[in-house]
Formats: C-alpha cells, sequence, structure tokens
C-alpha cells in the first residue's frame, strides 16, 4: 500500500525525501511531492514526517 501526496497540502519542503529509506520520495516539476509506487515499501516514515500531513496511506 503505497503512500499518496496531497499536492493541495504539500508546501515541497523535501522533508519526506529525505526520510525515506528507499527513496521513493522526490520533489516534481512543481516542487510538490511524488510517490514512486513501484519503489515505495510502505513503511510510513514519511507520513509522521510531513510538517503538513500532506502524506497518508491509501
Amino acid at each position: 500500500m503505497p503512500v499518496t501526496v496531497d499536492k493541495d497540502l504539500c508546501i515541497g519542503c523535501g522533508a519526506c525525501t529525505g526520510v525515506c529509506p528507499v527513496s521513493a520520495l522526490s520533489l516534481d516539476e512543481d516542487g510538490k511531492s511524488q510517490c514512486n509506487e513501484d519503489v515505495c515499501i510502505s513503511c510510513l516514515t514519511c507520513v509522521g514526517t510531513c510538517p503538513v500531513s500532506a502524506i497518508s496511506a491509501k
């Protein structure tokens, strides 16, 4: 179960990209987080790291 990013809430701080153990999260061309679902291992570390709660489990 990969995570989903609410682009309307994401502030592009990149906190999630730094904590992902498999580098499944990156910033897109708009500076918002995005998840590569093929790489995500659903550890949910990023969910607790996001300061604006823009990331959640699907």
